[in-house]
């Protein structure tokens, strides 16, 4: 996926919010809204909004020293997720289709991101995205090859939403590798997260070998990049992992919630709609 014009004032936006949760003060914060600014006319249209936004956030540590300004809440969306989990590993166990209800949960997941200027209710969010049609669907396909496959790479988004991918990779009932940022960016999920929302426990946890906030296959190391072509069926969690892998051949699978316009013009649906998309 290409940036889009649109994607431009978002970078602003998310340089200014993130120097906040960083502490910056004002002259810091103005000195890092004025090296974003002067970057927007050098980036490559032609890449990923998740590569062209990797250098936002270079530029926010640059200036704060702060790796991970997003720390603490990265945190209390953990200790939500896990607050509501036991209610929610029953609506599956009771459901008609426990693994569509899994994937249902997956993606309500998909809400909790602080690169979009959302609020998040958490418990209404689920409820509603449990109710909610897809706006492109391919199950049938997504069942077909989980049917064939000897094991299933899962990539990772957001924390928080990383505990309710334990739901999903319990229902796929198949051996899963969870690949997690190498650093922490935004409010991404790396392996610490990973293993406090209890991924260790379903799943073996790896590294994309990159920091982007998304899955951009040339940035990303070897051995990931080895993996990721080995796979027998790959699930692509959020739209960071969406924007890197679009344009892809390998047998992945998109779940998401579109949360901006770019991204559901890039998909053809509406924001607001949530995906399950086939690349083969």
């Amino acid at each position: 996926m290409k940036t889009y014009l649109d994607c431009l004032p978002c970078y602003l936006n998310q340089a200014l919010r993130a120097a906040k949760m960083a502490g910056a003060n004002p002259e810091v914060s103005y000195k890092i809204m004025s090296d974003t600014a002067a970057f927007i006319p050098q980036l490559n249209m032609k890449a990923s909004p998740a590569e062209n936004g990797t250098k936002v956030y270079q530029i926010v540590f640059d200036e704060t020293g702060e790796s991970d300004p997003y720390h603490a809440i990265k945190r209390q969306h953990i200790d939500d997720a896990l607050a509501i989990l036991p209610e929610l590993e029953a609506i599956v166990e009771d459901s008609d289709d426990p693994l569509l209800t899994a994937i249902r949960i997956a993606v309500a997941g998909n809400i909790i991101d602080l690169g979009i200027p959302d609020k998040i209710n958490l418990v209404e969010d689920v409820r509603k995205i449990l109710k909610q049609d897809f706006a492109l669907f391919d199950y049938k396909q997504f069942c077909e090859r989980l049917d064939k496959a000897s094991s299933v790479l899962y990539l990772g988004d957001n924390s928080g939403e990383s505990v309710f991918d334990t739901i999903l990779i319990k229902a796929l009932k198949k051996p899963v590798v969870y690949a997690v940022r190498e650093h922490p960016i935004i409010n991404d999920v790396t392996y610490d997260e990973a293993v406090l929302s209890g991924l260790d426990k379903v799943a073996e946890i790896v590294s994309s070998g990159t920091s982007a906030p998304g899955t951009i296959l040339h940035l990303c190391s070897n051995e990931f990049i080895d993996r990721f072509n080995k796979a027998d069926m790959i699930i692509s969690k959020g739209q960071g992992n969406y924007e890197g892998l679009s344009g892809e051949t390998n047998p992945v699978f998109f779940l998401l919630k579109a949360k901006c316009k770019p991204i559901a013009n890039d998909l053809g649906v509406h924001p607001g709609d949530i995906v399950l998309k086939s690349l083969v």
